[in-house]
């Protein structure tokens, strides 16, 4: 590992500021789907695309941000990724003044681009920042600044933005059109100061960033040796590259479903905004507690991949009981697969990008690209939720608790997912090339 010096304490503590910008941007989504739901007047499906255009942004720009990165360096593409968010940020104040859908998600979108970009570089950063046998440790320092920061998003923006929203949903359905338009005038009108103050907060952070002392890491090269002649291997020649992009889309996908759903669950229940603003914070605070044991456990106590078997089969259960529980019982094993998720990305990260070298940043937007699982598989939760109450509908089924049982069936999605983790947790990572 190059690096120009030993102490590598100061970068981590960088890394981890911006790990946690990452988490508050990205958490309040839990918030805005309910939020999004009623000011635009959507459906279940509808309202889930407010991951979809936060997480489809890694698709469009993972490759490119890799190559942003590859020309300006880590630092300073770190800083430009925090100026885009930034810019995002402001594009919300003209989306809750028209009130209208595809600019808010336009505004996400910005941010997701300069996230794309932030992550493609922090990411593999602070996996080469030390013994590849430890990533997986250091990633779940970043989890936790992460997870926190989330928690934190997710309490101010449910009170700023749920705030009475029990109230509006009741009010909305009796008044009349102009009565309508003034409540959802008002409610949009909630959006402007948290997000001048975000975009305020990340200006100054990509100021700040460009001044950072960070150090110049480089994953080592490796090299092949056929017929008694070095050679270099391709980004193709990795099996365990393109099932960890495999296995992290899905795990993502898992994520976000177990965060950002679970507020909308906890309504659809019957449990009031007041109350259910905070399951996300139940959900990453679960994840908290699990990074801090990973921290302590990894590679000490326990390997890597063993982290990412247990965590796996964690999802697997914890998803049976969602559907043969009811309630609010059902949401705590909701929250509780954050702690089946909480080291699945920081022991992905490491055993993907072992021995990949000179393909590392190429691997890594790879990688980065795999957030579109967020994109995509909770709009399918959100489909599978809208088709069910529909069915039930059709059947003559009126009562909220009863159409809820199509929320709750719906996480079985969520199943496959964590055997494709256990797949490459098991076997996967070990397949070094396609003729094993």
């Amino acid at each position: 590992m190059n690096t120009t010096q030993k102490n590598n304490l100061v970068p981590i503590l960088i890394i981890g500021g911006l790990f946690a910008i990452f988490g508050f941007v990205t958490w309040i989504n839990g918030a805005l789907i309910p939020f999004m739901r009623t000011l635009n007047e959507l459906t279940e499906a509808q309202s889930y695309l407010v991951a979809t255009a936060s997480y489809i942004s890694f698709v469009v720009m993972a490759l490119p941000a890799s190559y942003v990165i590859n020309k300006i360096g880590y630092r300073n593409g770190i800083s430009l990724g925090l100026a885009i968010m930034a810019v995002g940020a402001l594009v919300f104040i003209p989306a809750a003044d028209a009130r209208t859908y595809w600019v808010f998600l336009l505004a996400i979108f910005i941010q997701g681009i300069g996230m794309t970009i932030c992550q493609t570089a922090a990411n593999p950063y602070i996996t080469i920042l030390g013994p590849i046998e430890s990533g997986a440790k250091r990633m779940a320092m970043m989890g936790i600044a992460n997870k926190v920061a989330g928690a934190l998003g997710s309490v101010i923006f449910g009170a700023l933005l749920l705030s009475g929203i029990d109230e509006v949903n009741e009010k909305l359905k009796t008044v009349s059109d102009d009565e309508k338009n003034v409540l959802l005038d008002t409610m949009a009108d909630s959006v402007h100061t948290p997000y001048i103050v975000m975009a305020a907060v990340l200006f100054i952070f990509a100021f700040f960033i460009r001044k950072a002392n960070l150090p110049h890491v480089e994953a080592e090269e490796e090299e092949v040796v056929v017929d008694g002649v070095k050679t270099s291997k391709t980004i193709f020649q990795y099996p365990h590259l393109w099932l960890g992009v495999l296995a992290l889309f899905v795990y993502v996908g898992a994520e976000v479903i177990a965060g950002d759903t679970i507020i909308a669950y906890g309504i659809s229940l019957g449990i009031s905004a007041d109350d259910a603003k905070w399951f996300t914070t139940y959900t990453l605070m679960a994840m908290v507690g699990t990074y801090a044991l990973g921290v302590f456990l990894i590679p000490k106590y326990i390997k890597q991949k063993t982290a990412l078997i247990i965590s796996a089969i964690l999802g697997i259960v914890f998803s049976l009981c969602i559907l043969s529980t009811s309630g609010f019982t059902s949401v705590l094993f909701v929250a509780a697969l954050g702690i089946a998720n909480a080291l699945v990305w920081p022991a992905i990260w490491p055993l993907t990008l072992d021995g990949l070298g000179r393909h590392t940043k190429t691997a890594s937007a790879l990688l980065i690209m795999a957030i579109s699982g967020g994109a995509i598989i909770p709009p399918l939760y959100g489909r599978m939720v809208d088709s069910g109450k529909h069915e039930m509908m059709a059947n003559g089924v009126t009562d909220v608790a009863e159409l809820s049982a199509a929320s709750t069936s719906s996480y079985w999605i969520l199943i496959p997912c964590y055997f494709i983790v256990l797949f490459f947790a098991v076997w996967g990572h070990k397949i070094k090339s396609w003729k094993k």
